[in-house]
């Protein structure tokens, strides 16, 4: 074979290996991710915090919609009906036994009214006082008074519980002594636990349940107490007498206030009282000098501004003097 032809095949073959080097070479070193690396490195900063900001955007709407979807069941699950209302005021009523009580009120009142006055428009003002106003209020001093109640006697049915636990009680048998010799209403929120867990409702379900029923701190702080027991274990006597001893000091804080606060409340409740007294008073004496805010049309201007302003008064010193805790 001729030398030249040699020559030109292994030239060949050098030129074409040093073309597949040259492609291949980076790719197999990983140098062609190196200079991209570089290059992202080597970008202008205000692209790189471009793109950060917009990753830290879209994080943030991620957590906003997911804390409002959260808020959502929230609001729907804690969404208090009016049969929500009765069962917490203790009372066995439905709507439509609610709705006629109210009627039969709204008309007692107005018929009240109108006996008083003869007057169509007080009438009326009759009417809806004693068929809106008055059966709310008293469903929701009702309401107020049980859950007062049931937080004075709630620390001592977790002192039977400790105490039982202690000795070796189940913790159900606890709550089944509870159920049939504590006072109300504590006695009938824990049949109802009882009643659950008989209809096959876990233990901490029920407890939770209780908070639906009485919506106050002291039954939050029992359901999540048992929650975390199940799942973590531990001592369960040492941690309901904690929570004894935490709600007893609660309220001994409140009581403390409550006295604290009295001489405030009594200053209050003597300027509320005042002006009607006075009016009383001078109505009882000199009657022809005070119906002129009745009988003039000066008079009763001044009047109900009088009384807007009585009602502005009541209700800012009322929100001073109420703590809550």
């Amino acid at each position: 074979m001729d030398l030249s032809v040699i020559a030109v095949v292994v030239l060949a073959t050098f030129a074409a290996g040093g073309v597949v080097y040259a492609l291949f070479y980076p790719a197999l070193s990983g140098q062609t991710r190196v200079e991209k690396r570089r290059k992202e490195f080597a970008a202008p900063v205000a692209v790189r915090t471009v793109d950060r900001e917009v990753q830290a955007r879209q994080k943030r709407g991620q957590i906003a919609q997911s804390l409002k979807d959260i808020e959502t069941r929230e609001n729907a699950r804690n969404k208090v009906t009016l049969e929500l209302l009765l069962l917490q005021a203790g009372l066995s009523w439905d709507r439509r036994k609610f709705y006629i009580i109210s009627a039969i009120s709204g008309v007692i009142v107005g018929f009240l009214f109108f006996l008083a006055t003869a007057n169509l428009l007080l009438l009326l003002v009759g009417l809806f006082i004693g068929g809106f106003g008055l059966p709310r209020w008293l469903l929701s001093r009702t309401r107020a008074k049980r859950l007062k109640k049931f937080g004075n006697e709630f620390p001592n049915a977790l002192d039977i519980i400790v105490r039982g636990v202690k000795s070796g009680l189940p913790l159900n048998d606890c709550l089944r002594i509870i159920a049939a010799e504590a006072v109300e209403p504590v006695r009938t929120e824990f049949r109802l636990i009882i009643e659950s867990q008989t209809l096959g409702l876990p233990l901490t379900e029920a407890a939770a349940k209780l908070f639906e029923r009485m919506p106050c701190a002291e039954a939050n702080f029992f359901g999540i107490v048992l929650a975390i027991q199940q799942k973590t274990g531990g001592n369960l006597a040492e941690t309901l007498g904690n929570l004894s001893k935490v709600i007893r000091e609660r309220r001994k804080m409140r009581d403390k206030i409550q006295a604290v606060s009295m001489e405030a409340k009594a200053s209050a409740a003597i300027i509320g009282a005042l002006p009607p007294v006075v009016a009383t008073l001078v109505y009882v004496t000199s009657p022809r000098y005070i119906e002129l805010l009745w009988l003039t049309q000066i008079g009763k201007v001044a009047l109900v501004a009088s009384g807007v302003w009585m009602l502005i008064g009541i209700m800012t010193m009322r929100k001073m003097i109420n703590f809550d805790i």
